[in-house]
């Protein structure tokens, strides 16, 4: 990451229009892309980001309650990230609106279009680096086709590309700067087409940032059909996993795996329950998603996993592959243990997984074995788990 600001950020997204252009009777920035609803992705690429403090969601009045409970529904682990307001008659005073709604700590500002779903991380690292560097900066790219005036369908002139450049979002700034665009507006009469607009008309310079040539905004059926295509091409079909986990087994333990408590003299020492087998499936699964490994999301400093239980962290787990549209195709569990015996266990964990992963008990398998007393295993002073999940697209 490029990004090196010393200030919050908070992310506004208009998203209170009606996309007239997509021919639907549904608000555009809720049609499905995917399998998830266009806002929906927007919404998640700033709630993933590290330099995001907080995104403030401007809807259409009508479905404000609606939609505010759906995203919060999609997002658990980020209400405390997530402001709804309704918006206004423009886009400018739905912006305005989310501005209001922003915590007084947040000194930077990026307005991005609720429809524009394929942002990536970097272009929005350059638009922060862009407030600390200049103020105020847009997304951007240059213009390539040739441009042509045309009056009543007869071609004018030819105009000089050299120098032109297509805005996109995010439009990102300083706090102060955008509420001192505001106040010229409204003492002027002026309305502006974006935020650069409005900064513009109040003598505020405006540098531009490399944009994206995938960073469309759907307006368009076309365009839904384009984005379906990139997210479709930039997706790997399946993912692999492995994860590893172990645990000694010490006295005044529950003994758990798999979620099921074993009858045995011995448990396994850990912060949270040291569900062993458990750790391993939800190291290969947060490995399948290149999303690091279970210290980095349930550190074992951190009091409040303290005697967690482990079937609920495979629940979150879960949540982040669905995140990224994906589930479990399958997944083969190796449990290495010389005592207790626990074939007679195995069914119950089965089942345990399959309702915590959303999948059939077909898909889970689970084997036990021993490493003929050799080895820590052996010689009854821990258990060892192996895992290999198989992580699939929603379709």
């Amino acid at each position: 990451m490029a990004v090196k600001q010393n200030f919050s950020i908070g992310v506004i997204l208009p998203a209170a229009g009606f996309g007239s252009r997509m021919g639907t009777a549904t608000p555009k920035q809720f049609l499905e892309l995917a399998g998830k609803p266009i806002l929906f992705r927007t919404i998640q690429i700033f709630l993933e980001h590290p330099s995001v403090n907080v995104v403030a969601v401007v809807l259409p009045a009508e479905h404000l309650e609606a939609a505010r409970e759906q995203v919060l529904k999609s997002f658990p682990d980020n209400r405390q990230q997530l402001l709804f307001t309704s918006g206004g008659d423009t886009r400018q005073q739905s912006v305005q609106n989310g501005l209001n709604l922003l915590p007084a700590d947040v000194q930077g500002i990026l307005v991005h279009d609720g429809a524009r779903p394929m942002l990536t991380g970097a272009v929005i690292d350059r638009c922060i680096d862009g407030i600390n560097d200049y103020g105020a900066v847009i997304a951007a790219v240059p213009v390539k086709d040739t441009l042509k005036e045309v009056k009543e369908t007869a071609v004018i002139r030819t105009v000089d590309r050299s120098g032109l450049w297509q805005a996109q979002t995010p439009q990102a700034m300083q706090r102060e700067l955008l509420k001192q665009a505001f106040a010229h507006a409204a003492a002027t009469g002026f309305t502006g087409t974006d935020e650069a607009s409005l900064l513009e008309h109040a003598g505020i310079p405006v540098y531009v940032v490399d944009g994206s040539e995938q960073n469309i905004k759907i307006t368009r059926p076309e365009d839904l059909v384009m984005a379906s295509g990139l997210l479709e091409r930039g997706r790997t079909p399946m993912r692999i996993g492995h994860g590893f986990d172990a645990h000694q087994l010490v006295e005044g333990r529950k003994l758990i795996l798999g979620g099921v408590e074993i009858p045995y003299h011995l448990g396994l020492a850990g912060h949270s329950d040291a569900d062993v087998l458990t750790h391993a499936l939800m190291d290969a699964i947060i490995g399948a998603l290149a999303a690091g490994d279970i210290g980095r999301h349930f550190p074992d400093n951190d009091n409040s996993y303290l005697g967690a239980d482990s079937m609920k962290l495979l629940q979150k787990v879960m949540q982040l592959a669905r995140a990224q549209d994906l589930q479990l195709g399958n997944c083969d569990l190796t449990i290495i243990c010389q005592q207790p015996k626990l074939a007679p266990h195995l069914a119950a964990m089965q089942a345990n997984y399959a309702a915590a992963c959303e999948t059939a008990t077909a898909d889970i398998n689970i084997k036990a074995t021993t490493t003929e007393k050799m080895g820590f295993t052996g010689r009854g002073e821990g258990i060892s788990a192996h895992a290999v999940v198989l992580m699939q697209h929603n379709r």
